[in-house]
C-alpha cells in the first residue's frame, strides 16, 4: 500500500504546530498579566471586571455609613442651591447632636464666604467638632488652578501619592479646620470612576482622601494588624472594590433630617456623609456599577472598604495574576490533547465552556486582587478557537482525504468510514494486534496463461483476483498485496474487531461461492476450470505502516501469517480448497470447521492440525 509520506514525519509537524499553538497561547495570557509599559486590555478588559464586579455586588444593608442627600426634593422643601450655610450648619449639629452621628464629611466645597453666622458656626464645627470639609484637587495639570485657600495635609513626599496641579479650596474663614478630605477624582480614559487617589502630593504635602479623613477623624484608632490594601501601582491610586450595591446603603433626604423627621436609629452610631445628587449641582459620575450616580457614594464605596479592611472584613488577597496564567496553561494543554482526537465541535464546546469557568472564578478573584487581567485567560481561549480549532480540522481533513486516499482500495468502505469515525491520531502506526490472516492464490497459475495471448492472460488475472478482493472487502478485511496470481488479507487491523476469524471464514465461504460461477462460465466456454487454494490462521501479529523514508506499506507481520502461507501452500497435495489453522479453529464462531489430519508445516517443529470448512469439503476445482 503506497503512502504519501513516512509515518514519523506525518506525526511530527502537526505535534510540533499544537505545541506552538499551545506556546502562543500561554504568552498571550501572560502578556496581558505583565503588558509592556504597563498597558494590557484597557477599556476592554476595564469594561469585563466591572461586568463581573456589577454582578457580585452585594445587597447586603451597610450599616455603618449613613449618606445624607440634598436631592431634589430636598432642594423643593428647604429653597433651591446654595443653601444659607446656617442651614448648612443646622444640618451638621443636627447629624452630630440630635441623631447622634460618630462624625460627618461634607461633599461640598465652599470657596466663597457667605452669611457670617453659618460661616462661623462651620467654622466651629469643623475645628473643635467631628466635621470633615473637603476640598477638590486636580489632576489635568491644563489650568493653573487655585481656589480658596488650601488647608491641612501633612509634609511628605510625592512616592505612592496622586500628583496633583491644583485645587479648589474653601474660604479663608474655615482654614483653621481640624480635618480635611479630598474629594477629587481620576476618571479612567472612558470616564469612569474605578479607583480614588487615596493620598494626593501638591507642593510639598501629602492630604488624604475624604473616607480617610472621615475615619482619622471619627472611627477611632484602627485595631492592630488592621489596614487598607496598597495602591495599585506606583501613582497613588487605589481600586475601588464597590462591594456593595447602591441600594444597599441608606440614603436619606437632607430635608427629612431638617424637619427632624428622620428616623433617628438610622443615623446614631454611624459615620455620615452629607452631598447632593441633584443634577442641577453637576456632581454626577460614571461607576462600574451605574452609568450616573451621585459622587457622594464614590466616597461611600471607599468608606466601606477602608471600614472593611479595619474590621478585618476585606477580602485575603489572591495571587490572581499566577492564577489566570496556570488556567490559561491548563486549558491550552487540556485544547492540545483534544485538538487530534476530538472533532471541531467538541473541541468549541469544550473551549466555551472553559471559556464560562474562567468567568466564575475570575468573578471570585477580582474582589481579592486588583491587578490582575480577567480577560487574559480569554484571549488565550480565543486564540485556541481562532487558530488551534481550524488547525486541527484542517489536520482532520488532510487525514481523513489520505485514508480515503489510499485505504479504500484495500479497505472494506465500513472499515474506512470506521476508523474516520474514530478519529484516532495515527491508525497506520504500528501495533501488536490479533489478526487472522487469508492468503489465496490459482493453483497451476503458468499452465493456464502460458498459452494465451497477453490479452487474454491479463483478463484471466483480472476476472481471478476481482473473484477474490470483492468477497474480502466485503467481509470488512483488509488487503494487504496482491502476489500476481493471488493476494494477502486479513482482519483485526487497523480497527481491531472480536470475530475476525468468523470474518475471514465469510471471506472464504464467498470466495469459493464466486468460483463456483467463474468455473461454470468458463466451462460453457469450453475452458478448463481453476482452482483457488487458501490458508488461513490466526494469531498475534505485528500491523502498521512499515517501509523506508521513499516507500511504506500497511502489512502484517508475525508467525500466524507465515503459518498461513504454509497452509495454503499444503492445499496442492490436499483435495480441500480451503485449509483452516489451529487458531482459527480455536476462535471461530459462525462456521463448523471440519478435522482433516495434521502435517509438519515447514519451519515448525511440532505437527499442526489442519482443517477445512465443512461447508465445502470438496474441492471446487480439479487437484
Amino acid at each position: 500500500m503506497k503512502l504519501p509520506d513516512p509515518p514519523g514525519r506525518r506525526r511530527a509537524a502537526p505535534a510540533a504546530a499544537r505545541a506552538l499553538i499551545v506556546l502562543v497561547a500561554v504568552l498571550l495570557a501572560a502578556w496581558a498579566q505583565w503588558p509592556p509599559g504597563g498597558h494590557g486590555f484597557g477599556a476592554a478588559d476595564e469594561w469585563l471586571r466591572d461586568q463581573l464586579l456589577r454582578r457580585a455586588a452585594s445587597a447586603e444593608p451597610e450599616r455603618r455609613v449613613v449618606v445624607v442627600d440634598i436631592d431634589e426634593s430636598s432642594l423643593a422643601q428647604a429653597g433651591p442651591w446654595p443653601w444659607p450655610r446656617e442651614r448648612i450648619a443646622s444640618l451638621v449639629e443636627l447629624l452630630l447632636g440630635q441623631y447622634g452621628a460618630r462624625g460627618v464629611a461634607l461633599d461640598l466645597v465652599l470657596p466663597e464666604p457667605a452669611d457670617a453666622g453659618g460661616d462661623a458656626r462651620l467654622a466651629m464645627l469643623a475645628q473643635h467638632g467631628p466635621l470633615v470639609l473637603p476640598q477638590a484637587f486636580d489632576y489635568n495639570g491644563n489650568l493653573p488652578l487655585r481656589v480658596g485657600r488650601l488647608a491641612g495635609g501633612v509634609a511628605g513626599g510625592a512616592a505612592g501619592a496622586a500628583v496633583a496641579s491644583g485645587y479648589i479650596a474653601n474660604h479663608a474663614g474655615l482654614g483653621r479646620a481640624a480635618h480635611l478630605g479630598n474629594i477629587g477624582f481620576i476618571p479612567d480614559a472612558d470616564g469612569v470612576i474605578r479607583r480614588l487617589p487615596m493620598q494626593t502630593w501638591f507642593d510639598g504635602r501629602r492630604y488624604p482622601t475624604l473616607s480617610l479623613a472621615l475615619l482619622d477623624c471619627c472611627a477611632g484608632p484602627a485595631p492592630a494588624g488592621a489596614g487598607a490594601a496598597g495602591p495599585d501601582g506606583g501613582d497613588g491610586l487605589r481600586r475601588l472594590a464597590y462591594g456593595r450595591r447602591w441600594e444597599a446603603y441608606t440614603v436619606i433626604p437632607a430635608a427629612l433630617v431638617l424637619a427632624q423627621g428622620a428616623p433617628a436609629e438610622l443615623i446614631a452610631g454611624r459615620l455620615a456623609l452629607v452631598g447632593s445628587s441633584s443634577l442641577g449641582l453637576s456632581d454626577r459620575v460614571a461607576t462600574p456599577l451605574s452609568a450616573s450616580t451621585s459622587g457622594l457614594l464614590v466616597h461611600a464605596a471607599a468608606l466601606t472598604a477602608q471600614l472593611d479592611a479595619r474590621a478585618g472584613l476585606a477580602p485575603a488577597p489572591w495571587p490572581g495574576r499566577a492564577a489566570a496564567l496556570l488556567y490559561a496553561l491548563a486549558t491550552a494543554l487540556l485544547c492540545a490533547h483534544t485538538l487530534a482526537r476530538r472533532a471541531a465541535l467538541s473541541n468549541v464546546a469544550l473551549l466555551a465552556g472553559a471559556a464560562l469557568l474562567w468567568l466564575g472564578l475570575a468573578a471570585l478573584m477580582a474582589p481579592h486582587d486588583a491587578r490582575f487581567s480577567a480577560s487574559g485567560p480569554l484571549l488565550a481561549i480565543l486564540f485556541l478557537l481562532a487558530v488551534g480549532v481550524p488547525f486541527a480540522w484542517q489536520q482532520s481533513q488532510r487525514q481523513s482525504r489520505r485514508l480515503l486516499g489510499t485505504l479504500r482500495q484495500y479497505v472494506a468502505d465500513a472499515v474506512v468510514d470506521e476508523l474516520l469515525r474514530s478519529n484516532l491520531a495515527d491508525p497506520l502506526a504500528p501495533s501488536h494486534c490479533e489478526v487472522t490472516t487469508l492468503i489465496a492464490d490459482m493453483q497451476g497459475y503458468t499452465g493456464h496463461v502460458e498459452a494465451l495471448p497477453l490479452e487474454q492472460a491479463a483478463e484471466l488475472t483480472r476476472a481471478f483476483l476481482e473473484c477474490l478482493t470483492a468477497p474480502v472487502l466485503a467481509a470488512r478485511g483488509t488487503l494487504d498485496k496482491f502476489t500476481g496470481d493471488g493476494l494477502v488479507a486479513f482482519w483485526g487491523a487497523p480497527l481491531p474487531v472480536a470475530d475476525h476469524a468468523d470474518q475471514a471464514l465469510d471471506a472464504a465461504a464467498a470466495i469459493l461461492a464466486a468460483m463456483a460461477v467463474f468455473n461454470r462460465r468458463r466451462a460453457a466456454l469450453g475452458q478448463a476450470p481453476i482452482r483457488v487454494r487458501i490458508g488461513i490462521e490466526s494469531g498475534t501479529a505485528m500491523a502498521g505502516d512499515f517501509g523506508s523514508s521513499t516507500r511504506s506499506i500497511y502489512t502484517a507481520v508475525g508467525d500466524s501469517v507465515n503459518v498461513a502461507s504454509r497452509l495454503e501452500t499444503a492445499a496442492r497435495e490436499l483435495p480441500y480448497d480451503v485449509v483452516v489453522g489451529p487458531g482459527t479453529a480455536a476462535l471461530c464462531r459462525r462456521h463448523q470447521l471440519l478435522r482433516i489430519g495434521q502435517t509438519l508445516l515447514r519451519g515448525k517443529e511440532q505437527l499442526t492440525t489442519l482443517y477445512t470448512l465443512a461447508a465445502a469439503a470438496r474441492p471446487q476445482g480439479a487437484p
